[in-house]
């Protein structure tokens, strides 16, 4: 296919569409995943599973093909549940990942489209902007102070220029970061066939990073290993000076050992992790990479970028000011709809407000997208502040594509967050005659620098008011020359045309989530480039308590510390380079830090912070890359619900180590306490390994669906260096095994005391008490939603498989167990609900206390 780069114009649909069959999509090919037998492997890797295929090796190997039998059947129990919940979790982050996917813009059948980057084809005119990812290696036709970062690809840390000179192509690749200016291009090559898709080819996948709490649970699961190993071969030794046979006691410390470690610990934080990320999905939060999640509960204080986080982001342009008058515009949104409207006795005169609009049309590259059948009403195509210029002057009669057309641009500064401002040059009615026109930050404009003509004092005056108010101001200058204009001495001499003032309306429930961060625990911090008046005035619409001082990018160059020492929790006139100093001053001090962002110079500090979120609605795709959690919708309070989702996960994590470990442990201690009391082998290997089966399985994992404790966001986030089993949980734990152990024990020596099958009773209430704890830590159904869950099922079907032994005498006979009478069954069932009532009752004190 010949691409036409001197003409461009973009490509016609019916055009886009064939190139899109002939060429696919835009996308690098992901690798295969792994087929069932690698997944199979990948589970008998696991380090408990091994100690369990050693121990069915020594049972062969010793002709013992009931406890063979058994330790076969848990193997591959355990292998099912764990390939299961990695299919499951490799096909909810396949559905994170599409979510997140990055967009594009682009020029088809003369209209401005916004694209899935997997949609751009060959012969497609991209249009770039600072902030863009670019979509596809393309060769560009127009540029403007056009810089970009291509680290990802060459390394080079430094952006690089992308002017264009004389006829030498200029070439951008895919992957690329547009970091300043803007401008345009042909694609020249998508997918497999751009330079990062060459790359990626030559990569082969990662295996992904365990998350910290998975790092924590390893290092808990050696731990425990050597504990229960060391156990294990006491109960071993002790039966040996008993006068069991080594076979038995070895095939018994073996099975042992693994009773005693939770080896379906892994399944359970992954299926928690996996479960919590499509949760957050359903409610408007991306997740990125499964860490986030975990690290969501830790959070302690949330950094939050005011324009479109704290406010809705559709900026509107309500006030004028001239040196002849205010004015106010009337309307919503960006709907150029509506009217200006004088106020008081000075009013704006026609002319300075003529003036002072097409001024605004001209110094600005936003435009309007119109209302159609995928959006209810008008959006803005750029900027939004720039948009909502472009409403406004709509609102006074002047068109902006008409005044673009008759005063076409001939050279321009760019905005940057550094100079605050934006000039423009454009050529007027005749070939010698052209316009100057600058916008941007009141104190910046109005030191009498750039502006030197009119009434300065007034406007500081007017711009100052304005701010308290909370409004966002913006002065606008302009001035005529008669030839060329000289960039290097156009911001100069300008004439003052007048203050626009912008508002971001703040969001509906931007005090409720204030209050919902105060209740948590979290810290909140406002943080923008706004006047400190207009921050204040923010912060006050919120219910944020601003404190005596609000800390200004000054204040922070002058040395004044960012953190929780200035006891700061609003920040004004912030550098992008400063949010990353204000992220590191607080983590300096032991917090854990969110930080949420949606412009490119966000995008450090976004990738600074534990936690970067970003706005996937009207964010720039950097700072979408540089995040860890994507909000959909650009609501602030998803945030609040991701923490609780963050929490929940912790808890059931911690939920179910204290009711796995406790029952290990209770198994330890029946076996090595039994013999003492007449008990000589309390429980056969295969007997243990069935109770691990029934009580580590499904029940363990349902854990990791349990919904979030009600009281989880009151209590406030943990300790970032708080252990696993940290807060009491390992007393907890170590009460609950011995009440399980307990138990048992007593049932086993009253059936011995009374010539009854002792073995069978302890096996009975040994594992039926273990699945009564369990739903003695059940928590409570959130309201409006089914009683019945999962963990319920789960442990019906273990109790069941529990109980049949007793009638189903090929299993019976395999696990070597006696037929029990309906008073034996009774008390053996009553007595197993002693723990878990006993759990119940304590919880339900706490909780009321």
């Amino acid at each position: 296919m010949t691409l036409d780069l001197k003409t461009p114009e973009g490509l016609t649909d019916a055009a886009a569409a064939a190139n899109l069959s002939e060429h696919g999509p835009n996308s690098i090919p992901q690798p295969a995943p792994p087929g069932v037998l690698p997944r199979v492997l990948g589970q008998l890797r696991d380090p408990m599973i091994l100690i369990l295929l050693a121990a069915a090796a020594l049972t062969a190997t010793l002709r013992d093909f009931t406890d063979l039998t058994v330790i076969l059947l848990v193997v591959t129990l355990n292998t099912t549940v764990g390939v299961i919940q990695e299919l499951r979790a490799e096909k909810a982050l396949s559905a994170l990942r599409q979510l997140a996917a990055p967009q594009a813009r682009v020029i088809r059948s003369g209209r401005t489209l916004v694209l899935a980057a997997d949609e751009v084809v060959p012969g497609d005119l991209a249009l770039l902007e600072a902030g863009d990812v670019v979509p596809a290696d393309l060769q560009l036709v127009t540029a403007s102070r056009l810089q970009a970062d291509e680290a990802a690809l060459t390394g080079e840390s430094v952006p690089v220029d992308k002017e264009l000179r004389d006829d030498t192509p200029i070439e951008m690749s895919a992957g690329t970061v547009v970091t300043n200016g803007r401008g345009s291009g042909i694609v020249t090559r998508t997918g497999p066939d751009s330079a990062l898709g060459q790359i990626a080819a030559l990569l082969s996948a990662q295996r992904p990073r365990p998350t910290p709490l998975q790092r924590r649970l390893r290092s808990l699961s050696r731990t425990l290993t050597i504990t229960a190993l060391t156990l294990s071969a006491l109960v071993g030794v002790s039966g040996l000076l008993r006068g069991r046979s080594v076979s038995e006691m070895l095939v018994t410390a073996v099975s042992l050992t693994v009773a005693a470690v939770p080896e379906s610990l892994p399944a359970v934080v992954m299926l928690a992790l996996a479960l919590g990320a499509h949760r957050m999905a359903k409610k408007a939060a991306v997740v990125r990479s499964l860490p986030a999640v975990e690290t969501l509960g830790a959070v302690t204080v949330i950094a939050a970028d005011k324009t479109g986080t704290m406010t809705e982001g559709v900026m509107l342009a309500e006030r004028l000011w001239t040196e002849s008058g205010h004015s106010v515009a009337q309307g919503h949104g960006y709907a150029p709809d509506g009217s200006i409207e004088p106020v008081g006795q000075g009013s704006s005169s026609p002319a300075a407000m003529t003036r002072l609009l097409r001024d605004i049309v001209l110094c600005n590259d936003a435009d309007l997208r119109p209302p159609d059948a995928d959006h209810e009403s008008w959006l803005p195509l750029g900027d939004p502040t720039e948009a909502a210029l472009v409403t406004l002057a709509a609102k006074g009669g002047v068109v902006a594509a008409d005044h673009r057309k008759a005063h076409p641009r001939t050279a321009e500064i760019p905005f940057d967050s550094i100079r605050k401002r934006m000039t423009t040059v454009h050529q007027l009615t005749g070939r010698d005659r052209f316009l100057v026109v600058c916008k941007g930050a009141p104190d910046v404009l109005l030191d009498g620098q750039i502006i030197q003509y009119g009434d300065l004092d007034a406007a500081r005056a007017v711009a100052a008011d304005l701010a308290r108010q909370g409004l966002r101001v913006l002065a606008v200058a302009d001035r005529e020359e008669q030839s060329d204009v000289d960039l290097a001495h156009a911001e100069s001499g300008l004439h003052l045309a007048g203050l626009i003032a912008i508002t971001d309306p703040v969001r509906h429930n931007a005090a409720e989530v204030v209050a919902a961060f105060g209740n948590a625990g979290v810290s909140l911090l406002l943080i923008t480039g706004d006047a400190p008046g207009t921050a204040r005035a923010v912060a006050d619409r919120i219910g944020l308590d601003p404190g005596d001082h609000v800390v200004t990018g000054t204040d922070i160059d002058d040395g004044l510390d960012p953190g929780p020492a200035s006891q700061a929790r609003v920040y004004a006139r912030i550098r992008p380079e400063q949010k990353l100093d204000i992220v590191r001053a607080w983590q300096a001090e032991g917090q854990v830090v969110a930080m949420t962002g949606d412009g490119v110079n966000d995008a450090p500090a976004l990738r600074r912070a534990d936690i970067g979120v970003a706005m996937g609605k009207d964010g720039t795709e950097v700072a979408r890359q540089a995040a860890d959690l994507v909000l959909t919708n650009d609501d602030l309070g998803t945030v609040v619900t991701a923490i609780e989702e963050g929490r929940r996960i912790h808890g059931n994590v911690r939920t179910f180590l204290r009711y796995a470990l406790s029952g290990g442990a209770a198994e330890v201690v029946v076996m090595l306490v039994g013999p003492l009391l007449g008990l000589t082998v309390p429980l056969l290997p295969a007997q243990i390994l069935w109770i691990n089966m029934l009580t580590h399985g499904l029940p363990g994992v349902a854990l990791g669906a349990e919904p979030a404790d009600p009281k989880a966001m009151s209590r406030g986030p943990r300790a970032p260096d708080e252990h696993v089993l940290g807060g009491g949980l390992w007393q907890r734990i170590a009460w609950t095994g011995g009440l399980i152990s307990l138990v048992a024990i007593a049932a086993g020596v009253w059936a011995e005391r009374t010539d009854g099958p002792w073995q069978t009773m302890t096996f009975i209430v040994l594992g039926m008490a273990q699945l009564g704890v369990v739903m003695a830590l059940r928590r409570p159904a959130s309201p409006g939603t089914s009683r019945v869950r999962f963990l319920d099922l789960a442990v019906a079907g273990a109790g069941i498989a529990q109980l049949l032994p007793l009638v189903f005498a090929p299993l019976r006979e395999l696990l070597g167990l006696e037929t029990l009478t309906l008073t034996q069954l009774g008390v053996a069932l009553i007595v197993a609900a002693v723990p878990g009532l006993v759990v119940r009752v304590l919880r339900r004190f706490r909780s009321r206390g």
